[in-house]
C-alpha cells in the first residue's frame, strides 16, 4: 500500500508514561506523527512500544526539561523540522499536606523550576519550530486556578501551576499579534502515578477528550485556559 502523509505532527514534551503517553497514543490513532521526549535515553518505555506499533510515525528524543543545555540541543537536532503542535506535558508534585510554611526552600525550588520555569523555557526555545497557524500548549491543572481555590491543600503544587499560567499569559501578551493558538490544559484529576489511585477520572475519561479539545483549539488564535471537556477554567 502507498505510504500516506500524517494528518499532522506534534512535538510532545514528556511522553514516556501517564498522560503524556496517552496523548501520544491518541494522536497516533488519529493519524498524526509524534516526536516525543523521554528523560533517560537508556531506559525502554511504553513510548518505545508505540514506536514499534506505529512504525515510521514515532520519533523518540531525550530531554530533561530542567536542563537548559538539553533544551537548546533538542532545538538544534530538530532544526529544519516543522510542527503543527508543540505540547509540553511535564510536572511534579510534592506532599499534598505540605503548606507554604512547611516546605523547604529546596523542595519549593524543585517544584517551581519543574512546573513553571522549565515548561516556559521549552516554549521560548522551540516556538520557532511551530507553524504560524499551529498550536502551542502546556499541561496546566485546574488547581492552578486562583479563583477556584476554595479548599486549599496542595499549596506548593497549586502555586507552581498558577505561576505557570501567569507566565503563559505574559508570553501570549508579548505575542498578541501571533496567528498561533495557545492553550493551558486542565486534564482533570486523573488516576496516574502522580494523580494517585483516588482520582476521579481514568486516563480514558480524560485524554481522548483533551486531544479533541486541542484539535478544535487549533486554528483559534490567542490563549485560552481550558479543561479536558473544552470548558473555560477561571484564572
Amino acid at each position: 500500500m502507498p505510504k500516506t502523509d500524517p494528518a499532522g505532527t506534534i512535538l510532545l514534551i514528556g511522553a514516556s508514561r501517564g498522560l503524556g503517553l496517552a496523548i501520544a497514543a491518541e494522536f497516533l490513532t488519529k493519524g498524526w506523527a509524534v516526536i516525543g521526549t523521554v528523560r533517560d535515553s537508556g531506559t525502554r518505555t511504553k513510548l518505545h512500544d508505540l514506536a514499534e506499533a506505529f512504525a515510521g510515525r514515532v520519533l523518540i528524543e531525550t530531554l530533561d526539561i530542567c536542563a537548559p543545555d538539553q533544551v537548546a540541543a533538542l532545538h538544534q537536532r530538530l532544526s529544519g523540522k516543522v510542527f503543527d503542535m508543540l505540547f509540553v506535558n511535564a510536572g511534579v508534585t510534592n506532599d499534598v499536606t505540605e503548606t507554604i510554611g512547611d516546605v523547604t526552600t529546596e523542595e519549593f525550588v524543585r517544584v517551581m523550576v519543574t512546573n513553571a520555569l522549565s515548561p516556559m523555557r521549552v516554549i521560548e526555545t522551540l516556538q520557532d519550530l511551530v507553524t504560524k497557524t499551529g498550536l502551542i500548549g502546556i499541561m496546566s491543572s485546574g488547581q492552578g486556578s486562583v479563583g477556584n481555590n476554595e479548599t486549599g491543600m496542595r499549596e506548593v503544587y497549586r502555586g507552581s501551576k498558577a505561576a505557570l499560567n501567569m507566565f503563559m499569559r505574559s508570553y501570549a501578551a508579548r505575542n498578541a499579534a501571533s496567528s498561533r493558538a495557545m492553550v493551558l490544559m486542565a486534564p482533570g484529576w486523573v488516576r496516574t502515578d502522580m494523580g494517585g489511585p483516588d482520582a476521579r477520572l481514568s486516563i480514558e475519561d480524560s485524554i481522548p477528550n483533551l486531544v479533541n479539545v486541542l484539535l478544535s483549539k487549533k486554528g483559534r488564535p490567542g490563549l485560552e485556559y481550558l479543561d479536558y471537556l473544552g470548558r473555560t477554567v477561571p484564572w
